[in-house]
């Protein structure tokens, strides 16, 4: 249900957003790319990885950077909901209790979705 009140400056907000989107596009291009480096790397490496003393397995790099890289889309997901929220002119609004969200709390957090009395304990 869209707010009477509407955060001051939904057109900061949408900034905000669409440029840390950008931000985060990168990074995952980015990830991608390394996750496509660490994949090479393995073809043309030993492939008995678990016991080399020099440090962490190929296995262990390619699940690392396969978890940020999962973790980065989820957050572009964030990102595109939010914008969605402004669109929709329920940007600010708590999605549990329907109040407005704080300005600080959306200058912290740019996607979140409830006020500080409805974070889960």
């Amino acid at each position: 249900m869209p707010r009477d009140d509407p955060p001051s400056d939904l057109t900061h907000a949408r900034a905000r957003l669409t440029a840390l989107r950008a931000s985060t596009v990168e990074t995952l291009a980015a990830l991608e790319s390394t996750h496509r480096s660490v994949v090479d790397a393995s073809r043309d490496s030993n492939a008995d990885d678990e016991h080399d003393p020099e440090g962490a397995t190929i296995a262990f790099e390619r699940a690392q950077v396969e978890a940020l890289a999962r973790e980065t889309a989820s957050r572009i997901a964030s990102i595109d909901a939010a914008l969605r929220r402004v669109d929709a002119g329920t940007y600010g609004t708590c999605l549990v209790c329907e109040r407005p969200i704080p300005e600080g709390r959306l200058e912290a957090r740019p996607t979140a979705t409830t006020c500080v009395d409805c974070v889960a304990p």
